[in-house]
């Protein structure tokens, strides 16, 4: 059996991220991954889909998100699921950043954190 681990956020390095405007930080399980993103105004996500499932949580922020064929206007409290190869992504809308955090399930291999 495996154990648990108990850990600081501040101590999770942020994940070198590609996409302009936004910042990552991605903690490893065996069959799950947390990714709290940033993204920063006037940044996008482009209309994606995978074959894992996310669940997320928004944190802070407004964005229209796109989930299948429903748009909506989200904040703070709000939360939405895209099950396998179903189209996903959204806009930050106003000049605050968005925060928000993503359970994906499997893993995201292109997110898998140093030492996972």
């Amino acid at each position: 059996m495996s154990q648990g681990k108990i850990f600081s956020w501040a101590d999770v390095q942020p994940w070198p991220s590609d996409y302009p405007g936004i910042g990552m930080k991605v903690v490893d399980g065996r069959n799950m991954q947390l990714v709290w993103a940033e993204f920063q105004p006037g940044a996008t996500y482009d209309l994606h889909s995978h074959e894992r499932e996310q669940f997320s949580f928004m944190l802070s922020g407004r964005m229209r998100l796109t989930v299948g064929d429903e748009v909506a206007e989200i904040g703070p409290g709000d939360m939405w699921h895209a099950p396998s190869n179903v189209v996903h992504g959204g806009e930050v809308l106003g000049d605050e950043p968005v925060v928000f955090v993503d359970v994906y399930s499997p893993p995201a291999e292109e997110f898998r954190a140093e030492g996972g």
